[in-house]
């Protein structure tokens, strides 16, 4: 009995020495010391909040292993350029040379104030999260579309589709995606006041059949960004308007969600089976709930890019032969995923939403998910794999759960 006694008053003690340990991690406090004691805290040089919020690149999950190069890029970290009508930043290949497929950029616009008329070699997509937008597009048939954007809706300009922005209200904001990670390389934009710029005024007065004096006004330096005040014209053409399964924007939110078995949130799949135009660019547009999970899973057809607009989350991704690494994400970052790689994205809030996009340099969004693939998989080998019970493998969801909700 006495020696019963010792054993438990020696368990409760390295039970609540334990307690004491895990209680001085400091990984919330950006310093790389787990709850064992191993590690030790900076001393040098480095840029603590980053650090704070980014407790996963201080070893914070002890998961991760190999080497995984960094998946991740703040807007926050890019260069501004700004205009007397707005501004733009870029994550281009040379900020995050991960993202071979996708480059994006956030632009904003005043009142009135217009993305001058161009075109790119690339498709060009975007997506509104501030403020209303007036696009204006011509297909290379003479059919046009002008459409005002809100919250949540999207554009599509396939490759070499001319085409202008707007803004509409007092502020104007939204995300812009191309197919293509080097998208500042020569060659890819082409705006209109440079080329006429670049033009003799005799050849424009030959095309336009005009006195070339109507030119004398044309900036010598591209604009880019300009002020204006809104159109309150109209069109009209007798090639007639894109539309159906033609149009380039599609309004997101006057169509229903996803089915998501999991409970966890919406789910919002925007591809060429819905929006035909969008070949080259499939997207998806998230709210995952608090304390929710984005289910284990991989894509098949392309790398994932992410863009995170609120909220706060992780994801580990696994790319093979014992290489995994856990990302920290907040409203203003992106991300991109390896094709093919592994991995989850968890709502590391208990009170807010998080809320990203995700695209791919494919015509449809397709995923793989680990628990569908188990359960149609023979339960003895997985159980056999894996060394659980048979039992515990049966049971497993044969439907997609997508969006799971948070305990």
């Amino acid at each position: 009995m006495k020696s019963a006694g010792i054993y438990s008053t020696l368990l409760f003690s390295l039970t609540a020495l334990g307690a004491v340990i895990k209680r001085d991690a400091q990984f919330k406090n950006g310093q790389p010391i787990d709850a064992n004691g191993k590690g030790a805290p900076i001393l040098g040089g480095t840029n603590h909040q980053v650090d704070i919020e980014n407790p996963d690149n201080l070893g914070q999950q002890g998961t991760d292993a190999g080497t995984v190069p960094n998946l991740k890029w703040r807007f926050s970290d890019s260069k501004t350029k700004i205009f007397n009508g707005g501004w733009v930043r870029e994550q281009v290949v040379q900020d995050l040379p991960q993202s071979h497929d996708i480059a994006a950029a956030q632009q904003h616009l005043k009142k009135g104030a217009i993305r001058e008329l161009h075109w790119h070699k690339v498709a060009e997509w975007g997506f509104v999260y501030t403020g209303r937008v007036l696009v204006s597009a011509v297909d290379e048939n003479g059919k046009y579309q002008v459409d005002t954007l809100e919250y949540g809706d999207i554009w599509y300009f396939p490759k070499g589709q001319a085409h202008t922005v707007q803004g509409l209200d007092n502020e104007n904001e939204y995300l812009l995606v191309f197919d293509d990670g080097d998208f500042d390389k020569v060659g890819t934009t082409f705006n209109l006041d440079d080329w006429v710029a670049h033009t003799p005024k005799s050849v424009l007065a030959k095309n336009f059949g005009l006195p070339e004096s109507v030119f004398s006004s044309v900036p010598e330096k591209n604009p880019y960004i300009q002020n204006s005040t809104v159109s309150n014209r109209t069109v009209t053409g007798p090639n007639g308007q894109l539309t159906g399964n033609s149009s380039y924007v599609y309004h997101t939110f006057q169509h229903t969600p996803e089915k998501v078995p999991g409970g966890g949130g919406l789910f919002y799949k925007i591809d060429s089976t819905n929006f035909p135009i969008a070949t080259t660019i499939a997207s998806t547009f998230v709210v995952l709930e608090p304390k929710g999970l984005r289910e284990l899973h991989w894509h098949p057809t392309a790398e994932e890019w992410l863009y995170f607009h609120e909220g706060k989350g992780r994801a580990t991704v696994f790319i093979g032969n014992g290489n995994a690494r856990t990302f920290d994400f907040s409203a203003g970052d992106t991300a991109v995923f390896p094709d093919n790689s592994g991995h989850y994205i968890e709502n590391t809030s208990e009170t807010q939403n998080l809320t990203w996009i995700e695209i791919y340099k494919s015509d449809r969004v397709a995923d793989i998910p680990l628990t569908q693939w188990l359960a149609l998989t023979p339960a003895d080998i997985v159980a056999a794999i894996l060394k659980i019970p048979v039992d515990v493998a049966q049971s497993l969801k044969k439907e997609k759960q997508v969006l799971i909700k948070g305990n």
